[in-house]
């Protein structure tokens, strides 16, 4: 299980990450859409904002709701184990969906670039 804080370090890495290539994207590529990139940098701090916010989630019961400490426990885990699954799993969705609006807004140019760099 990861804990809060890793996962949100991730998130803000990842992000940061993605809002950083799309500034070096605009600077470094001739002929790329400016406002179509600066609108997918306004996605990913959405997406980060939204993210960070979700991870902030509470267990909804108390320890006197459960027999033992340890069903709660392991209530507990269940819970974040489910909550943590869920939440990379929409963030991974939406990092791909902003890789993509970024690769449909590279030139035909630079796209053939990359594959030959690749192939290389």
């Amino acid at each position: 299980m990861s804990n809060k804080r890793s996962l949100k370090k991730s998130i803000q890495i990842i992000c940061g990450n993605l809002a950083g290539e799309c500034c070096i994207a605009k600077l470094a590529i001739p002929g790329i859409e400016t406002e179509k990139m600066n609108g997918i940098i306004y996605q990913i701090a959405e997406l980060q904002q939204n993210a960070l916010h979700r991870v902030s989630v509470q267990f909804p019961q108390s320890p006197s709701a459960f027999e033992t400490v340890k069903e709660y426990h392991i209530a507990r885990r269940k819970f974040y184990n489910e909550a943590f699954k869920s939440i990379r799993n929409e963030f991974n969705n939406h990092v791909q969906a902003i890789v993509k609006e970024m690769n449909a807004l590279l030139p035909a140019e630079q796209k053939e670039a990359n594959r030959k760099a690749i192939n290389a």
